[in-house]
């Protein structure tokens, strides 16, 4: 297997490691944000706004990943981070999950959009493929750390999974000797997102009257929750709600699905809500003057 780790070094009593996790992932958000700033430039408005805003959406962002990890892992009945409140902190140790950090990273978007005068619904609708496909680039991380994958099968694409990175339920070398292979949960996201992102932008550019502003967020919240909702069947390590076997992250990702399918009924006219009154056409591009971050 491959080494997660590229190189260490030591200074004084300080252990640095550089390692592909944090490689692949930094990877993924450069590619989403320069398809962003790419997408953003098409529509008209500075794509230097993209660079500006994830100066501050990436801190916060991973702020926000950590954050609903614990919190996700605590409700699941670990209480590891109530005993040991302290490595909260601890980063380095994993686990980040992405829909805290898509939900501060949000929170900060909302922010800058006021800054700058910009069009929300622009940023939403640019940032919403992207982030699949960023996501996607990433995965491959959980394959290096053996992590994110599902339960044994015999598909020729299962992939092994050694002693130390087993979960409990699969520990027992006798049961599950070592020629067990795992389904690669990572890896059918990663398709899924690839092929869902790069489905969506082609139809947009292809039929750019059908995307109104608002449109494409919405189609992401479908399709983002859809695929978290089918993934999450292979991912036994997810914390479940008590006494169900329904995950938190799936609960969330049929809300998230429940929400993309309202938004796109009321974008397009079969729901009338207060809200959507005088939604716009077509993006506003901020003034140039306003629109240099």
């Amino acid at each position: 297997m491959i080494d997660p780790v590229i190189f260490s070094f030591n200074i004084g009593t300080f252990t640095f490691s550089l390692r592909w996790y944090g490689v692949l992932v930094m990877l993924g958000v450069v590619v989403g944000s320069w398809i962003a700033e790419r997408e953003l430039k098409r529509c008209g408005e500075n794509g230097e706004h993209i660079w500006n805003a994830l100066v501050w959406m990436l801190p916060i962002g991973v702020v926000g990943a950590r954050l609903w990890y614990v919190v996700n892992a605590t409700l699941g009945g670990n209480n590891y981070y109530l005993e040991n409140p302290a490595q909260i902190l601890n980063i380095p140790q994993g686990g980040l999950h992405i829909f805290g950090g898509l939900l501060f990273g949000a929170v900060v978007m909302y922010f800058y959009v006021k800054r700058y005068n910009l069009d929300i619904w622009l940023l939403l609708d640019v940032a919403a493929p992207v982030t699949l496909i960023g996501q996607a680039v990433a995965r491959p991380a959980n394959f290096i750390n053996q992590e994110l994958y599902g339960q044994p099968t015999t598909l020729p694409w299962g992939i092994p999974i050694e002693a130390p990175h087993r979960l409990p339920q699969y520990s027992d070398m006798t049961l599950y000797p070592e020629s067990t292979r795992f389904h690669p949960a990572f890896a059918y996201e990663m398709l899924w997102n690839f092929v869902t992102a790069g489905t969506l932008l082609w139809l947009a550019r292809k039929f750019p009257e059908k995307f109104k502003p608002g449109a494409m967020f919405g189609w992401w919240l479908v399709i983002a929750g859809v695929g978290r909702v089918i993934i999450e069947a292979f991912r036994p390590d997810q914390p479940r709600i008590p006494g169900t076997d329904l995950s938190y992250s799936r609960l969330v990702a049929g809300l998230m699905a429940l929400a993309g399918v309202v938004l796109l009924l009321v974008r397009y006219g079969y729901i009338r809500l207060k809200f959507a009154k005088g939604w716009e056409e077509a993006y506003k591009i901020a003034p140039k003057a306003e629109g240099k971050a």
